[in-house]
């Protein structure tokens, strides 16, 4: 399907490793230029989003600090000139249970996770609303159906995404800007990945909660957003949240034993 991105531009944060790359890369394929925002911008990510023969250019930032998630948005309009779409994808998480929440944990993980992504929004939709028209996608994860294990900092978060994106569909359409979210189950990422994770559990996890009984591979999110930047294939849909999870949303997690709870917490 042609999904009619091509000579579009896009901001996508994260974009340089993990969801956030193969977000890109299939963005890259449907001929859309790129701006990668990043704390730390993967020259090998960023040439190989190269070759696929449009312009990548890298952006340097930590969202979770206002200015330089300003700054990164009109940093991508100075070198493209205009945006037409953005793709919130940053995200970090530090596990701690409820009785050890330490507020620098707390602080990075909203500030990274929700903040940053309301200070872009914000500078992304003054630009669209000059513009009017303009598409956003805000990447969230299915922690937020499946309550976790000392994952309460970030869960918050996520569910901050939400009302997030419904507040800039709502306000945003009468503008011609649609903005929606994906929510992505376990990928095999630096956030998810078999060294932050017993393999064993992780295996478990696999098994015993995701009925299509795998994990998904990172460029499997991409076409569900190019699905909604799309106006050709999308253009009536806003507001919304496609989950790419295998099945993983529909039911409870649960891998660690009452006793293993109760050393958490102790």
């Amino acid at each position: 399907m042609d999904f009619g991105l091509s000579g579009k531009t896009c901001l996508i944060t994260g974009g340089a490793s993990g969801i956030g790359l193969g977000i890109a890369t299939v963005l890259a394929q449907e001929h859309v230029h790129l701006a990668i925002a990043s704390r730390n911008p993967d020259t090998t990510a960023i040439e190989e989003l190269r070759e696929y023969g449009h312009r990548v250019e890298p952006v340097r930032a930590d969202v979770s600090i206002e200015d330089q998630a300003v700054g990164m948005v009109e940093e991508a309009l100075e070198k493209f000139g205009q945006l037409d779409f953005y793709v919130n994808n940053a995200a970090w998480t530090w596990h701690e249970p409820v009785t050890k929440i330490t507020s620098e944990a707390w602080s990075d993980t909203i500030n990274t996770n929700l903040s940053g992504a309301m200070w872009a929004t914000r500078a992304v939709a003054k630009h669209m609303v000059d513009r009017g028209q303009g598409n956003m996608v805000i990447i969230s994860s299915t922690s937020k159906f499946t309550p976790g294990y000392a994952e309460t900092s970030y869960r918050v978060s996520r569910f901050g995404l939400t009302a997030l994106m419904q507040n800039l569909a709502l306000e945003l359409a009468p503008f011609g800007i649609r903005v929606n979210m994906v929510t992505p189950g376990h990928f095999v990422t630096r956030l998810t990945g078999w060294d932050r994770i017993d393999r064993e559990k992780t295996e478990l996890f696999r098994d015993r909660f995701i009925p299509m009984k795998r994990f998904g591979k990172t460029r499997e999110v991409g076409p569900a957003v190019a699905f909604l930047i799309s106006d050709h294939c999308s253009g009536y849909v806003t507001g919304t949240d496609i989950v790419v999870a295998g099945g993983m949303q529909l039911g409870q997690i649960k891998l660690i034993s009452d006793d293993e709870l109760r050393a958490l917490n102790e």
